[in-house]
């Protein structure tokens, strides 16, 4: 079977001759098919490169946001790391405190998580770039939780210390420890003769003299707890500070509170006199620990 053909013929310009082609129709086809696939396939190339074109912005804008979030994640671990060191400190602090009160320092059983260095591990060649930020992330979290952990373990130390020094703040407001009044001593705590039938006794208190209407104060914090009138003491306060203690102040000329009334330390509570049994103006000062008088001036600071 004969192939069709297709003739091509040429005229040349001042030729005499005619040039002619003959092509197998078949060939003509497969030309122009290929001829319209090759355009194709140049329009499909193109189509990508400018697809690829209008992509390269946003990829860049995805690589510098990438990088971005890669240097906040490093950041962040950076500032739990000093977060973590800071609290480290705090816990040393308080067992310093906690010594210096007399409290016994609590186990120093709180691991911390570090993770610093993290640029190796954003720069170690092992991981990928979605690998070193899991890591970073599961690091970060992890560390969170210690943070969570030891703050609660310090909030209640920190409480009970706090509970500790207000006890020992309250303690402290109620413990005689100031000058009652202005004065003289002219008879100590202890054995003495007897101003009246000189004869050796043993004195309770602290005599302080001073001019007949100077003011007395509250040596600390308390509640009067009585007042009274005797033979021998004339008009009488008594004060209960708490903690065992407890103060009385005698030979008054006119009393400056009421039974039951809260006082401060500096508080005006009475006025100097004679009442009593008494050679001249003063005032008696007792101070008892568990009911036993002691010596007023072991608790006198000035």
């Amino acid at each position: 079977m004969a192939f069709k053909k297709i003739t091509i013929m040429f005229f040349p310009d001042r030729a005499r001759t005619v040039r002619q082609f003959k092509f197998p129709k078949a060939l003509i086809h497969f030309l122009s098919l290929f001829s319209l696939s090759a355009v194709v396939f140049i329009s499909l190339l193109f189509v990508d490169y400018y697809n690829l074109r209008k992509q390269v912005p946003e990829h860049t804008r995805l690589i510098e946001e990438n990088m971005q979030q890669e240097a906040q994640l490093a950041a962040l671990v950076d500032k739990i790391g000093q977060i973590n060191s800071k609290l480290i400190e705090l816990k040393e602090l308080d067992n310093r405190l906690k010594v210096m009160v007399n409290i016994e320092p609590g186990d120093d059983n709180t691991q911390f998580l570090g993770i610093g260095g993290s640029d190796l591990i954003l720069t170690d060649s092992e991981y990928s770039v979605e690998k070193a930020h899991q890591k970073l992330v599961r690091l970060m979290h992890q560390s969170l939780d210690n943070l969570d952990a030891e703050i609660e373990i310090q909030t209640q130390e920190k409480m009970e210390l706090y509970k500790f020094l207000e006890e020992k703040k309250s303690m402290f407001a109620c413990t005689p420890s100031i000058w009652p009044v202005k004065g003289w001593v002219s008879s100590k705590f202890g054995y003495r003769l007897s101003p009246f039938t000189n004869e050796k006794e043993f004195h309770e208190g602290l005599d302080v003299s001073a001019r007949r209407g100077t003011e007395i104060v509250a040596p600390a914090d308390g509640v009067v707890s009585a007042i009274r009138e005797t033979y021998g003491f004339g008009t009488i306060i008594t004060i209960n500070h708490g903690y065992n203690l407890r103060t009385r102040y005698a030979h008054l000329s006119k009393v400056l509170v009421k039974k039951g009334q809260s006082v401060k330390r500096g508080e005006k509570i009475a006025l100097v006199g004679s009442t009593g049994r008494s050679t001249g103006p003063h005032l008696h000062y007792e101070v008892e620990l568990n009911g036993v008088p002691v010596d007023p001036l072991n608790y006198i600071l000035n």
